[in-house]
């Protein structure tokens, strides 16, 4: 075989058995490098996947159901919560909610119930931060009044409840953190519920009958945390729910 030569010869080198096999290991490496790095990119073992519409619903998805009576109607509601698992088995593995379904005997809000389960299973399918949800639905509030659930918690409508549920859920899978008093104010919440019942106690030595609600039933109405747990000890009202005090 004959090869013309355009530029001028400044140098050469005589290649060794050695050499050949040493380009020869290196281009094989090389390869196989290249073949991994592409079954990865087609499986998609290689790409973190994040949450997003075109997500394909699974066969099978894990959830939870969260049971809302309400004094409006003498049915529950039951709010099932569904959520996916991207990227299984590796450090991105993530847990998110995909759907929601809101299911009862009571068929007097079927139709405002099923366009809700829609929009709010729309928004968990589009990615992104869906805990502002919570706060959307809390907002809402009954134009006939509001209803305190079991614990003493005011809620101001049905709707309310539900996004108390969706709040639940998401504290539950790490999408949002627990919001209350730290360690100290829990502690020092105690020491108040103490002194409180055995002044009480010294009062009327008969204990009241414990009913709906975890806090006295002389307490009022916390603003902050919207629980019937606000009580006065010293002169000071203290929230026995949420540490909150109008003596700072």
């Amino acid at each position: 075989m004959t090869t013309k030569i355009d530029e001028k010869i400044v140098g050469y080198s005589v290649v060794k058995e050695e050499d050949k096999a040493a380009e020869q290991a290196a281009q094989v490496k090389s390869e196989a490098v290249e073949t991994k790095a592409k079954g990865k990119s087609e499986d998609g073992g290689g790409k973190v996947v994040h949450m997003h519409e075109k997500v394909k619903r699974p066969e099978m998805l894990i959830g939870s159901t969260y049971k809302i009576k309400t004094p409006l109607s003498e049915h529950a509601l039951y709010v099932t919560i569904n959520d996916i698992i991207l990227n299984p088995g590796s450090e991105h593995e993530l847990r998110r909610p995909f759907e929601i379904f809101i299911n009862s005997k009571n068929m007097d809000h079927f139709q405002w119930i099923v366009a809700l389960t829609r929009i709010i299973s729309a928004v968990f399918r589009k990615g992104g931060d869906v805990t502002f949800l919570v706060d959307e639905l809390r907002s809402v509030f009954d134009p006939k009044g509001g209803y305190f659930k079991k614990g003493g918690k005011y809620m101001p409508s049905l709707i309310s409840e539900i996004g108390d549920a969706i709040e639940s859920h998401l504290i539950h899978i790490g999408l949002l953190k627990q919001d209350g008093p730290d360690e100290h104010q829990q502690k020092l919440i105690e020491e108040k519920r103490e002194q409180y019942e055995q002044a009480q106690n010294k009062a009327a030595p008969k204990k009241e009958e414990a009913g709906d609600s975890d806090f006295p039933s002389s307490a009022s109405l916390c603003l902050k945390c919207n629980t019937k747990a606000m009580i006065k000890m010293d002169g000071c009202l203290t929230c026995l729910n949420c540490g909150d005090s109008k003596c700072g």
